[in-house]
């Protein structure tokens, strides 16, 4: 027997049924049940790996690898080593939270690899020792014979050796949004992708109609299922864009921080002060330079835009998703049951004299009141359609309808419906006397009908135009039945099929019931006309395609459909421009062998890639990310589970998805409408805006306690703030009212707005002028106020005390100037976020009650101030409104062209 693990050696589609039976070493009668203990030995259990989960201690010791936890780590020991406990314990419980938060979150992380077992859990009828019995598909080996039907699960890849109509959904697999028409028959190309290989059955596939026999070749991880279990395995997560982002970030910040020490360290030292004063001067910059809030206010922004997306369905697996679907500048979307329902639909109806008629879209409604069409022929035409017919569709007790059987034959009865007819309304005048089924080398099914009143017959006939052509010697048209112009028709064809429908031909004719009902006893019969099946596009499909355009996104489809049907869907959308034209697998197979350089410059511009296999859409997602892109995937099926799970964020449809692809997404949409994913994308953009509204604010409001700290070691003062002070501002006061501002609503403008570019940091040079300004502002001011104050002789700690209170009400202040980088304080809603008034009066009166507190007057080193002084302090803090302002007007006119 020859080892089925070679592939290259078997080429199982390239051969005959026969030739697969022999190198298997299988006959009729399939394998003995001792042969078959031997071969599960040989070849281990029909199963994917269970994964390896990642216990929750090491979940929570990850939490700590972050350049800005380093910092913060190294602020906490430094305390310890100086002997602030304060400081230290402030410190160490911020980090203690924020580990134990993102350790939650990621216990529910990917389970990819397991979803996919879970997936192959199923039973098979199979032929062993002459016998069909039914087995654990987890028991079965190559070698193997499988009977298939009608919905059932296909348990491994394997090859046909009988085949009766049988269709295959491999959506799942391919992306091939209709039913694949299996032919044991068939030998294909070597090469020949898998959406092709037309002989084959795959792994985790659905048979939607038909029977048939088939030979297992595959199993486990040799299965096409369970190679794209290893490729997920090897596609290696992009590092969320925020998380690069505040990694740029606190590297910079962390050198500014050394440089900025070195320094005072190196003015010190020359002035001769004493090394243990410079140690603590040194140790309250650092507490006072980081933003020991950061961390948990960037996990509070990111919990509420997770509440935010729940109600526009979206939900969140990720916290960091959030951020990274508002960071995305394209998005790599599936065709199938994402753009589009996944729903065959019998939409149009065209005529061999070019008339068409457009059935209406959508579901049938709750009720049979159907519109009347003013062409007879359509009447006709869906008598036929609901006559020659095997499906089953009836209204449900709520409402709904109930349908089964064949996709084509259920959207062909919806569309009778619509028409006005009912099958069984059909059936009563013309009950079925004889039937010829579809078979893939017929091309065509049939009935006979014999009306029980006049016992006069009829015979209804669908299929391939091709094949109805011989059958027929007139046409329908409008002025009654003429001569056939079989080149009329075809023509027909040819522009239903180039919109991407999938085509089939009616046609009827009289007969006689005495005569047998066989293929070559169709003859003299009129063709009624084509009908086109479409997969319609999702309600607000092309309207949110649109809004993406406009704010600066790329689109681009992926699928496995036939590049004809996915230009189609695509110019539907308004995807594509006119003269765009779609990538093809074998495209891209050619532009990778030639180097990555070749396919980036493919993957630049392109809008639509068809008939792609998942690793190909893998290949896409990382040629995009090369080229500096922020990528959002979207998908239902396991063939887009690797790119899912490659993309900085992925997108998986929460109805209609497999568990694969929803395991391995970071965001879920409850209904499953590419709409949401635009609304996803807005609720991101205003997290980022609302993520660098709080750094703002923090950074600031640290950068003018540096100043503040600068300045008085140059003029040789002592600290302005102790440490406990410091970290009172940072983490009380500051934290408080960071919680409003991760509550900002949308300015409203957000998708109007391009997408921020890949490399952009945080403090781009808006942000980095409106920084210093504000330091060099409050910090100057509060400078000069504890200068001014220990000049008029106050002692040191009473005037702490002022700057303490000073620098409180700067926050309170420099709160709302972080509202919006663009818009005037004055020109801002006042009320739109009561939570942020709230925190602005909490945070002043929890500072106002530790002022008369004895246990935090003790602590803080604070006393309550006279009522003038609150008047002064409050007058000198409003300064930083006029500044930020002025800082404002300056932005618009350095922007203005």
């Amino acid at each position: 027997m020859t080892n089925p693990d070679s592939d290259h050696l078997a080429p199982w589609h390239n051969l005959t049924a026969a030739e697969v039976s022999t190198r298997l070493d299988s006959g009729r009668a399939g394998l003995k049940n001792t042969e078959a203990s031997r071969r599960l030995d040989q070849y281990g259990a029909n199963t994917l790996p269970q994964p390896q989960l990642t216990g929750f201690a090491r979940l929570f010791i990850r939490q700590f690898i972050s350049p800005l936890i380093y910092v913060l780590l190294a602020a906490m020991v430094v305390s310890l080593i100086a002997g602030k406990l304060a400081d230290a314990s402030f410190i160490g419980l911020i980090l203690l939270l924020n580990a134990l938060i993102g350790a939650l979150q990621e216990n529910h992380a990917n389970r990819s690899a397991q979803a996919l077992r879970n997936l192959m859990i199923i039973r098979a009828r199979v032929v062993r020792d002459g016998k069909v019995s039914e087995v654990s598909a987890e028991n079965l080996v190559p070698g193997d014979q499988v009977l298939l039907s009608s919905g059932d699960r296909v348990p491994a890849d394997m090859r046909l050796l009988e085949a009766a109509g049988l269709e295959v959904d491999e959506s799942v697999l391919t992306g091939e949004s209709l039913p694949v028409l299996k032919n044991s028959e068939l030998i294909c190309d070597p090469a020949s992708p898998i959406a092709e290989r037309g002989n084959l059955c795959f792994a985790g596939t659905l048979v939607a109609a038909g029977r048939g026999r088939a030979l297992v070749t595959a199993t486990g991880l040799q299965t096409e299922m369970g190679k794209l279990s290893q490729t997920m395995e090897a596609a290696h997560s992009a590092k969320p864009p925020l998380f690069q982002r505040i990694e740029r970030f606190s590297k910079k910040l962390t050198i500014a921080l050394l440089v900025a020490v070195a320094l005072l360290a190196a003015i010190e030292l020359a002035r001769h002060t004493d090394p243990l004063v410079i140690f603590m001067t040194a140790v309250a910059l650092a507490v006072s330079a980081i933003p020991e809030g950061l961390p948990m206010a960037l996990t509070l922004v990111l919990s509420v835009g997770t509440r935010r997306m729940v109600k526009r369905h979206v939900i969140v697996r990720k916290l960091v998703a959030v951020e990274s679907l508002g960071s995305c500048t394209v998005i790599a979307t599936d065709k199938t049951g994402t753009l589009t329902e996944n729903h065959l639909t019998a939409r149009k109806v065209v005529f061999c004299d070019d008339v068409s008629v457009t059935i209406d879209g959508g579901k049938l409604p709750s009720a049979l009141e159907f519109p009347q069409h003013g062409d007879a022929r359509v009447t006709r035409l869906a008598t036929v359609a609901a006559l020659c017919n095997e499906a089953e569709l009836r209204p449900l007790e709520n409402g709904e309808w109930h349908s089964s059987g064949d996709a084509v034959d259920q959207a062909l009865l919806v569309m009778a419906h619509k028409v006005g007819l009912t099958r069984r309304g059909l059936e009563t005048h013309w009950p079925e006397q004889a039937q010829i089924h579809y078979e893939p080398a017929l091309g065509f099914a049939a009935t006979l009908h014999v009306n029980a009143q006049n016992q006069g017959t009829l015979i209804c006939v669908k299929g391939a135009l091709e094949k109805l052509l011989p059958m027929c010697n007139r046409m329908a048209t409008v002025d009654g039945d003429m001569p056939l112009d079989a080149e009329q028709a075809l023509s027909a064809m040819a522009r239903l099929a180039e919109q991407g429908a999938r085509v089939l031909a009616f046609a009827d004719g009289e007969g006689s019931a005495s005569d047998q009902f066989v293929p070559e006893s169709l003859h003299g019969l009129c063709l009624l006309g084509l009908v086109g099946m479409f997969d319609p596009l999702r309600p607000g499909a092309a309207a949110a395609v649109a809004e993406c355009r406009a704010a600066g996104i790329h689109v681009c489809m992926l699928t496995g459909d036939h590049p004809r049907t996915a230009l189609a869907i695509a110019q539907e959308l308004k995807l594509t421009d006119s003269g765009d034209k779609p990538v093809s697998g074998v495209d891209l197979a050619s532009a990778e062998a030639q180097g990555p350089s070749t396919l980036d410059a493919l993957t630049a511009d392109t809008r639509v890639y068809a008939r792609v296999s998942p690793e190909q859409k893998l290949t896409i997602v990382q040629s995009l990310q090369r080229q500096g892109q922020f990528v959002a995937v979207t998908g239902d099926g396991v063939n887009d589970a690797p790119a899912l799970s490659s993309a900085h964020v992925g997108v998986a449809m929460g109805e209609q998805g497999t568990e694969v692809a929803k395991e391995s997404a970071d965001l879920l949409l409850t209904d499953d409408n590419f709409t949401s994913v635009v609304a996803g994308v807005e609720e991101g953009r205003i997290a980022y805006q609302n993520i660098r509204k709080v750094i703002f604010f923090l950074i600031s409001t640290g950068a003018a306690e540096v100043v503040l700290f600068v300045l008085s070691t140059t003029f040789a003062m002592p600290l302005p703030l102790t440490a406990v002070q410091l970290l009172w501002l940072n983490l009380v006061t500051n934290s408080i009212q960071s919680v409003g501002l991760a509550l900002e609503p949308g300015e409203g403008d957000e998708m109007r707005r391009p997408p921020r570019p890949p490399q952009e940091s945080l403090f781009n040079p808006v942000m980095l002028r409106r920084v210093l300004v504000s330091g060099v502002v409050m910090g100057g001011l509060a400078f000069i106020s504890f200068y001014w104050l220990l000049q008029q002789g106050w002692e040191v700690e009473t005037a702490r005390n002022s700057v303490l209170l000073l620098m409180v009400l700067f926050e309170n202040v420099q709160v709302f100037n972080s509202r919006s980088e663009s818009r005037s304080i004055f020109r801002q809603p006042f009320f739109s976020n009561p939570i942020l008034l709230l925190g602005t009066l909490v945070a002043q009166g929890i500072h106002i009650l530790c002022l008369y507190s004895p246990l935090m007057q003790e602590v803080l080193g604070v006393s309550p101030v006279s009522l003038s002084q609150w008047g002064v302090l409050l007058s000198i803090a409003l300064v930083q409104v006029v500044a930020m302002e002025l800082l404002l007007r300056f932005n618009r006119w350095k922007a203005s062209p």
